[in-house]
């Protein structure tokens, strides 16, 4: 079980060769995408967790730490609530206990001597991935139930992308490259290991808000409707 899921960083000239043909992840994909069929949300998900896994972003997060924030961002901020919008919450639970697991788990996994094991070990690496994408789903399930009050539903959003963005900001201060996973391979992409660190910081910090964004307004377009619906 030991190596680098997606295999060896590539180098520029080979990314577009490096397609994922796991026949147990394209499976998987598949079942999937079978069970949620008649949920065009729940496709795009399944299509944004191939774009993670299949296509040649997965080999070149194996490079780039900054490609690696790509591919978190797309299964925590992208993936995650549209699998939950097909699978809704049928009452608002507790919102506080999915937030604090989901963002538990994303910054321990950022942790160094965490990041760079789930790196080198096709076990741990899998481990990493269902636990960042199970806990988002919870906490997106909870976000969005079809009870929540629209208040709390954007508050805890809003907390959601400023955990992540701290920990960007973390990222992109640091003063020294943390993970040893991407101590080379930057350099075949023309970056140097902390300034790839640094990219990868910033895109945590400031466009990872998108998605974020595109929830929240969802969220108050949904509350506004019940209102005028309420109202009227």
């Amino acid at each position: 079980m030991n190596g680098i899921y997606c295999g060896p960083p590539p180098v520029p000239r080979e990314l577009w060769t490096s397609w994922n043909l796991d026949p147990v992840l394209i499976a998987a994909l598949a079942c999937m995408a079978i069970l949620l069929r008649r949920n065009r949300a729940g496709l795009v998900g399944v299509a944004v967790l191939a774009a993670a896994f299949v296509s040649p972003l997965c080999a070149l997060s194996s490079a780039l730490f900054s490609a690696r924030v790509v591919h978190h961002v797309l299964l925590v901020a992208v993936a995650a609530p549209l699998l939950a919008h097909a699978l809704p919450g049928r009452r608002a639970g507790s919102i506080a206990l999915p937030f604090a697991v989901s963002t538990a788990v994303l910054w321990a996994w950022h942790v160094p001597a965490a990041y760079d094991l789930a790196l080198s070990h096709k076990g741990v690496y899998w481990i990493m991935q269902i636990t960042l994408t199970s806990s988002a789903v919870w906490f997106w399930r909870a976000a969005l139930a079809r009870d929540r009050a629209p208040v709390d539903a954007l508050l805890y959003i809003l907390a959601a992308f400023a955990q992540m963005g701290m920990l960007g900001a973390l990222l992109t201060f640091a003063p020294q490259q943390l993970y040893a996973a991407h101590a080379i391979a930057p350099l075949d992409w023309g970056f140097t290991p902390l300034a790839d660190q640094q990219l990868g910081g910033l895109l945590m910090w400031v466009p990872a808000g998108l998605p974020y964004a595109v929830a929240a307004a969802y969220v108050a377009r949904g509350g506004w409707t019940r209102l005028r619906g309420a109202v009227s």
